[in-house]
């Protein structure tokens, strides 16, 4: 069972709420809620390591990323502001790692939560 800690206060922001659930399906492994809430074109450009393309190649890595449990999620911070949006903070693994990352999104348009692009910083700690 995956730990959650989220210090963010997502108020009456529906885009902020969406983003700390879309980073606890994410820390679950929940694929089908992920890949649900990205478009079609979906690019996932994690700085330093890959740029996934597509909604296709997204699953397939997420497939990949599935036997890597996450133990403790810790949401620091979480952003939103019209089609843009950012979250950050400290996943802790089962076999011990931990990595800070800061991810930034872009959205499909201002109203809707779509995520049309990911940016990804992941630092091992």
């Amino acid at each position: 069972m995956t730990k959650i800690i989220s210090s963010p206060n997502c108020g009456n922001s529906p885009k902020m709420e969406f983003l700390k659930d879309f980073n606890i399906a994410f820390a679950k492994g929940n694929i089908e809620f992920i890949v649900d809430s990205v478009t079609d074109d979906i690019v996932w450009n994690i700085i330093g390591d890959k740029k996934i393309e597509g909604k296709e190649k997204l699953t397939v890595e997420l497939e990949k990323m599935k036997p890597e449990k996450v133990s403790e999620l810790v949401l620091k911070q979480i952003l939103s502001h019209g089609k843009e949006g950012a979250a950050s903070g400290i996943m802790k693994m089962q076999d011990g790692k931990k990595y800070a990352f800061s991810d930034f999104y872009r959205f499909k348009g201002a109203r809707g939560v779509k995520i049309k692009s990911i940016t990804s910083f992941v630092i091992g700690i």
